[in-house]
């Protein structure tokens, strides 16, 4: 059974999730997601949230027992640490800074920046920059900082990622665009000015309130920690047993190897 929880009505509350944007901004397909107006601002039906949130740390928790890629994504000022901090936290991968154009569809070229800033960082580890002038170090170290910010949170990727959780679809809209041509599954916190059907596990809640975008990321998160970890132990299980049928195949073996009659012969 898993063991992530699931923030309850009074949770979101506090947190503000229930608060969308002002009623002229709206979405008109986020309607069902939508419990009432108050002073001009919609209020977000949290028995929805509450059930949709449930479903996506459900789809989570068992992508990543299976070892899928994870990516989070999340670039706008209030949701860059928090997403960093439980990507970090869960095993997931993250992008903070902004959406490279190709990170899912044109993977191989963004392949070539990432190796470019694990040699840069293996470079600058091993002192191979020590005998370059002051000025060209300083380039270096520039640079380094700017793929650093760009690909930082994806250096392990070999591929382009299973399925991308997301703060505000309609801010990363390339991201969707590629991960829908590519058939990578998206999981997303919607705001009721944003299109929910362009996502796969759509969230409704508030997606610029800090602490509001902090409780669900850290329930998507949770959910992906708990499922990395049954990958984990899958694992190691696997290669027990298949340790195990070494053992035992060489062990048949030597059992079946001709018995040394040559002492008796003699």
């Amino acid at each position: 059974m898993a063991k992530y929880k699931i923030p309850n009505i009074q949770e979101m509350i506090d947190a503000g999730v229930h608060f969308g944007h002002q009623a002229k901004r709206w979405h008109p397909k986020m309607e069902p997601y939508i419990y009432m107006v108050n002073k001009n601002v919609h209020i977000i039906d949290l028995e929805k949230t509450e059930e949709l949130l449930g479903k996506a740390c459900d789809f989570l928790f068992e992508q990543a027992s299976k070892g899928k890629i994870i990516v989070l994504l999340g670039t706008k000022k209030q949701s860059k640490d928090i997403i960093q901090a439980e990507a970090l936290r869960s095993g997931a991968l993250y992008v903070n800074d902004r959406w490279v154009g190709g990170t899912i569809t044109n993977f191989e070229t963004i392949k070539k920046n990432i190796d470019k800033l694990l040699d840069y960082l293996k470079g600058k580890e091993e002192g191979k920059f020590s005998v370059y002038t002051k000025k060209e170090r300083l380039l270096i170290d520039r640079e380094i900082e700017k793929l650093q910010a760009t690909y930082g949170g994806i250096t392990s990727l070999k591929n382009s990622p299973d399925v991308l959780f997301v703060i505000d679809p309609k801010r990363e809209s390339t991201a969707i665009r590629e991960a829908k041509r590519s058939g990578v599954k998206v999981v997303s916190v919607v705001d009721t000015n944003a299109d929910p059907t362009t996502v796969d596990f759509p969230i409704p809640g508030n997606d610029d309130a800090v602490k509001s975008v902090a409780l669900i990321v850290r329930a998507v998160a949770d959910a992906i920690e708990e499922g990395y970890k049954e990958f984990g132990k899958a694992e190691k299980k696997k290669k027990e047993e298949s340790e195990e049928e070494e053992k035992e195949e060489i062990k048949e073996e030597n059992d079946n190897l001709p018995e040394d009659t040559s002492e008796k012969e003699e």
